[in-house]
């Protein structure tokens, strides 16, 4: 279940306009959290901004906290640990006040948290909350476009480049700090630039481009050979547009969405196109096309129509698509589509693995406790590098870094656990 599936009206207050102010200072080191701790994180902050300086307690219906952030709706389990992981991690901030005094601080990220009758209920230290609802010092984290992450390292630079967008570039920032930022200061093995290169800048640059509405390159300063600082110039994403659009705000249920699929028009072309030009705008062009003559490319025709403003009295003779336009526009198409194919071949491939490892997390729990604690040191075992044990201390047998190692190693414990 997802939040595309919940209906609208448990969504109230707060959570209706899915962005969050989230005071950058204390976001700037946030702690070591995971992806979907992390959004936990957002969606808690979220549900209570209206009342956070003025309540000492929020709550929520657990069920759809647990469907919004992306877990199974009946783990408890899983939304207790991470609970508990917020409450146990530490926000810190370094800023001015408004007196222009340097200010240092320290709060754990919740001060408690309890689940009762099916509801979470939640707070906040005074002075944190003081400080998430700053008005001055905030970045808008979209819930959205946190759901489209895959690590908790992606979601973590996002949010730390966001709130530059504006003047372009994070700043210079030492290599210490930046791990920090990342929750991996801890680790000996990202001492290594080679491995916090490989395994953290990359991956997370790449995922930030690809899914969000910001993209962001890496430069670095070095002393000698060794590389010391690093920091993100930042420019907004040309296709942020794509960003602000959710199947729950029933795009796909618009008239005008279905009239553009019914030219050939592909889904993500036509939302696109929708959020960029709004409705109105979007139909009066399909309208203008359908009365043409031999339109031989809808998609190329409208994508012209929709830049050039065609309408009633122009001369469409004057303005036809040329054919560099018509090809590019076939050739996006071709693009898009190739795009929407990979992307729902990933993410069955992510649904399945999800599925086999929830069953994972049944055969752990029919097991007695010194089963499951012989289960993890022959996994261990197994494991060959640092970085993989390191992960599954952290996740355990949800351990997407070693999830096809799991999935190997229950299949030949329990031959008949995955048959269905």
């Amino acid at each position: 279940m997802n939040v595309t599936q919940i209906d609208k009206e448990q969504l109230t207050g707060a959570l209706r306009r899915e962005t969050v102010k989230k005071n950058v200072a204390a976001i700037h080191i946030s702690g070591k959290l995971s992806l979907l701790q992390r959004k936990l994180s957002n969606v808690l902050l979220l549900n209570a901004y209206d009342a956070l300086t003025t309540a000492q307690s929020h709550s929520i219906d657990a069920r759809t906290l647990a469907a919004i952030v992306g877990y199974n709706s009946n783990d408890f389990d899983t939304l207790r640990a991470s609970l508990r992981a917020l409450a146990e991690t530490v926000a810190e901030w370094d800023m001015l006040d408004e007196q222009g005094r340097q200010e240092w601080g320290v709060s754990s990220l919740l001060s408690f948290a309890k689940l009762k009758n099916g509801v979470c209920e939640y707070g906040y230290s005074p002075v944190l909350a003081q400080k998430l609802h700053d008005p001055k010092i905030y970045a808008l984290i979209n819930v959205h476009i946190q759901r489209n992450f895959s690590s908790g390292h992606g979601l973590a630079l996002y949010e730390n480049c966001y709130r530059f967008v504006r003047t372009g570039s994070t700043g210079w920032l030492s290599l210490e700090t930046f791990r920090k930022l990342m929750g991996v200061d801890g680790s000996t093995y990202y001492e290594s630039f080679k491995h916090l290169n490989a395994k953290i800048i990359k991956p997370s640059v790449t995922e930030v481009n690809k899914n969000s509405d910001i993209e962001i390159t890496p430069e670095f300063r070095k002393k000698g050979r060794a590389v010391t600082d690093i920091r993100f110039v930042i420019r907004e994403n040309p296709q942020m547009a794509m960003f602000q659009i959710d199947d729950s705000d029933g795009v796909r249920n618009m008239a005008v969405y279905k009239a553009l699929r019914g030219q050939g028009v592909s889904d993500r072309l036509a939302r696109q196109w929708i959020a960029e030009h709004g409705q109105d705008y979007v139909m009066q062009k399909l309208d203008y096309m359908i009365e043409q003559d031999g339109v031989k490319s809808s998609v190329g025709f409208l994508s012209a129509a929709l830049r050039d403003d065609y309408h009633k009295g122009s001369d469409p003779e004057t303005k036809p698509p040329s054919p560099a336009a018509v090809k590019a526009a076939r050739q996006q198409q071709l693009d898009r589509d190739h795009e929407d194919a990979a992307y729902q071949a990933r993410a069955a491939e992510r649904a399945g693995r999800a599925r086999k490892l929830d069953i994972v997390h049944d055969l752990v729990s029919r097991r007695n406790p010194t089963q499951r604690d012989a289960d993890k040191q022959l996994f261990m075992a197994g494991l060959l590098g640092d970085l993989e044990r390191e992960n599954f201390r952290a996740h355990g047998w949800r351990s997407g870094l070693n999830a096809r190692a799991i999935l190997e190693f229950w299949q030949e414990l329990e031959p008949g656990g995955f048959e269905d």
